[in-house]
């Protein structure tokens, strides 16, 4: 069965995209992955397609092969069934697989809202809440995928919470400052109301042509990103924010949503997880292989020596960096491989 992980917080700038895209991008070198783009930004669309982007949205070819064309015969009111659509996968990552972006994808969010607080009430509403989930199984069947990776836009829209529903497993994304550890206090409270949620309205439109995924999506780790490193450690200003949202989540966080069932069986979660207060890893910046990992067009960990650009010392230092996080990655998509046994 496909394992679906959705990479989530309401806050911006913590690496929601760049680590969908690298976690997916290590994941596909064993398994097919499908990653999909719910943000409207589009930001891992335009990372995939690279120097294609523009040309995906108006050739005729590919140009309705998205996340937003895929549901609207739902949310047009259609008389035929969602399809699959075709993904694009590029050519040093040929087991990736992307379900495009769309930059008007929000449309939809007010037509979702009413239909998700209607209780079923309106018929012409009530295929709504499952397409997505079920455009991206028929994808999933069409690819013979094997994970699925969602990217989602930062905020609380009705979009966010219906595919978050859509999910097997979270991961929760952070940087250490101090907005990272007020979106933990949001998050702890929305996210179980989101699930209260599900569990009544996946009998409410149980007989709608595109039912809900059953189940609560399970926290499977956190993941601390954006920070410079100083003689192997985090510098001393991130420090003190590592350990407050450490804290956070193994804390109050961990205890709110394991009363909706949001997490494993305490026993699933190894001792070493939960000494580490269920952190998947701290990821430093990328610093200079970044700009070069975007002209490459793949990951700083796909990164060859002739990509670099750079000769000696630097070289060296830069493939010393690069290395890192090939190790980082690989430890990283091992830890959720384990868990998602269990989701």
């Amino acid at each position: 069965m496909t394992k679906r992980v959705v990479i989530f917080n309401h806050k911006g700038g913590v690496s929601k995209t760049t680590s969908i895209y690298n976690i997916g991008w290590m994941l596909s070198k064993t398994y097919n992955v499908l990653v999909v783009d719910a943000d409207p930004q589009c930001n891992l669309s335009s990372l995939l397609l690279g120097d294609d982007f523009e040309k995906y949205y108006f050739d005729d070819s590919t140009k309705q092969h998205n996340i937003k064309d895929g549901v609207q015969v739902a949310f047009g009111g259609k008389p035929y069934p969602i399809k699959a659509v075709n993904c694009f996968s590029p050519a040093r990552a040929p087991s990736l697989y992307l379900l495009a972006g769309h930059a008007n994808l929000s449309e939809y969010d007010a037509a979702l809202t009413f239909a998700q607080t209607s209780n079923n009430a309106i018929t012409t509403l009530q295929n709504l809440p499952g397409a997505f989930s079920h455009l991206i199984k028929l994808t999933e069947e069409k690819y013979s995928i094997d994970y699925t990776l969602i990217d989602l836009n930062p905020g609380l829209s009705a979009i966010n919470q219906n595919l978050f529903l859509s999910a097997h497993a979270f991961v929760i994304p952070t940087n250490p400052d101090p907005f990272s550890v007020m979106a933990i206090e949001t998050l702890k409270n929305i996210l179980p109301k989101w699930v209260s949620w599900k569990k009544t309205a996946v009998q409410l439109f149980a007989d709608s042509a595109y039912p809900l995924l059953e189940g609560e999506p399970k926290f499977i780790g956190t993941l601390i990103q954006r920070f410079n490193v100083r003689k192997g450690l985090a510098a001393k200003p991130y420090r003190d924010n590592i350990t407050e949202i450490k804290e956070k989540i193994s804390g109050e966080f961990f205890e709110c949503i394991s009363k909706v069932g949001m997490t494993l069986a305490p026993e699933l979660y190894t001792e070493a997880f939960i000494e580490s207060s269920y952190c998947l890893d701290e990821i430093p910046d990328f610093q200079g292989l970044l700009p070069k990992s975007y002209k490459a067009g793949v990951p700083v960990f796909e990164l060859l020596d002739s990509e670099i650009k750079q000769t000696g010392p630097i070289l060296e230092t830069m493939k010393e960096k690069r290395d890192l996080f090939k190790t980082k990655f690989q430890i990283l998509n091992t830890k959720l491989i384990e868990l998602l046994r269990y989701v």
